[in-house]
């Protein structure tokens, strides 16, 4: 497979550079809003009772660093294939990276640990609505999906557990 393949050859006006430092600018703006909402996190995280499968706590950031610039990546990627065709799409795309950015007020934030696992199964929902969509528009953009719908599915049994021995 080329790169002008991969990246969806047929650029469009506005569909280059600019609109994927939109994309990827609109994921690492989610994470720099939840490490705001919660600059304890580390030391909350650490002090609930976690079970053994649990991710250390320095582990977090390494990992949703490289998970939010896939997001705007794969957004850019059907934005640039389909543009507006692929609306519904990137509705989608929004609303997860709008449930994205309430997780970490609802759980670290506000201790709400029910609410936030709420909201993290919508989340998992959304993501994989978006995979579903993208993979119409741009099968490639579904793919670069996977890892972060792997992450939230495995954060989201973290969450029930946190908070089922934390309650």
């Amino acid at each position: 497979m080329s790169a002008t393949t991969f990246f969806g050859g047929g650029e469009g006006r506005g569909r280059g550079l600019p609109s994927l430092a939109v994309f990827v600018g609109a994921s690492y703006l989610v994470a720099i809003a939840g490490s705001a909402a919660a600059s304890d996190a580390g030391a909350l995280y650490s002090s609930l009772e976690r079970p053994p499968w649990a991710p250390p706590p320095w582990l977090f950031a390494p990992v949703w660093t490289v998970l939010y610039g896939m997001i705007g990546v794969s957004a850019w990627l059907v934005w640039r294939r389909a543009g507006w065709d692929a609306r519904t799409a990137l509705l989608w795309w929004w609303a997860q990276l709008v449930l994205n950015a309430l997780w970490t007020p609802l759980f670290f934030g506000a201790r709400q640990y029910g609410l936030a696992f709420l909201d993290i199964c919508l989340l998992l929902l959304a993501v994989v609505v978006t995979m579903v969509l993208f993979w119409r528009a741009h099968r490639a953009a579904s793919l670069v999906l996977a890892p972060y719908a792997l992450w939230v599915a495995f954060a989201s049994a973290l969450n029930l557990n946190l908070w089922m021995n934390n309650a």
